[in-house]
């Protein structure tokens, strides 16, 4: 019977949370692939640590925490991360399709201007306003106090307007 409720648990933590995990692991890696990868593996520890028998009080800040230690690993391993794969792969709208096109535009510069930003605000930024997270979830997640979140994204927001105004007097 614990095992169906922990299997039932781990199933609805999947549905609700695949998609908005994957966007996280996107944003970060800019690697439709390696984020794919990321996610699965986010699920794959945290179902492992389940089966163990291990009492997890808040399982979407444990996923999201298991995700943002992989993601620190591959910021590791590669010591730089490359935003241009984005560019280069897109995301194949209809060549017909105005609306696709504009959105994939508007997610290109978004993703350019995240990665200009420190890492310490680029992610509490994609937590709160793409992975739709509020500041006590991320504050969970990546074990800073609400306050400390809520500095960063408050820092984190002004220097995206900086970066948004010097992109549109480069343009002008």
């Amino acid at each position: 019977m614990l095992a169906k409720s922990v299997e039932r648990q781990f199933l609805e933590l999947y549905e609700n949370l695949a998609e908005p995990l994957f966007r996280h692991c996107y944003f970060r890696l800019s690697d439709r692939e390696k984020a794919r990868d990321l996610m699965q593996e986010s699920f794959t520890r945290t179902w492992e640590r389940l089966v163990d028998g291990e009492k997890i009080k808040n399982l979407k800040a444990f996923v999201y925490r298991v995700a943002n230690n992989l993601i620190i690993d591959i910021y590791r391993k590669k010591k730089e991360s490359s935003l241009d794969l984005l560019q280069e792969d897109g995301f194949d709208p209809g060549s017909d399709d105005h609306e696709a096109i504009l959105s994939m535009i508007a997610e290109r510069e978004l993703v350019e201007i995240l990665g200009n930003l420190d890492d310490k605000y680029r992610q509490v930024i994609v937590m709160r306003y793409v992975d739709d997270l509020a500041p006590r979830e991320i504050a969970g997640i990546v074990g800073e106090t609400e306050n400390t979140v809520s500095v960063r994204l408050h820092r984190g927001l002004h220097k995206v307007r900086d970066l948004i105004k010097s992109q549109e007097n480069k343009n002008e």
